[in-house]
């Protein structure tokens, strides 16, 4: 398995779901149900914020169940992947 940092994301569209839609990784966009299934598949995605890493983890809301990706916590405030370019 591989560790990789996310560049950008594009964020939500007009769609119902609230979830950032794409990911940039290396250069190519990757979907969110991409980037959950190399997840379970064992691979690490990070974003660096304030010079420092931070691990993107999977989590499942507790009222819809659905899978979506945030950051660990470090004391910056909301989910760091909002906090990325937005292509």
């Amino acid at each position: 398995m591989s560790d990789y940092f996310i560049d950008a994301t594009r964020k939500d569209g007009p769609d119902l779901d609230y979830r950032i839609d794409a990911f940039l990784v290396n250069g190519r966009w990757y979907t969110i149900e991409e980037m959950l299934a190399f997840i379970r598949d064992g691979h690490r995605f990070f974003v660096e914020v304030s010079r420092q890493t931070v691990e993107v983890l999977k989590r499942r809301h507790p009222r819809t169940q659905r899978e979506y990706l945030t950051t660990e916590a470090d004391g910056f405030p909301p989910n760091n992947l909002l906090r990325l370019p937005d292509n």
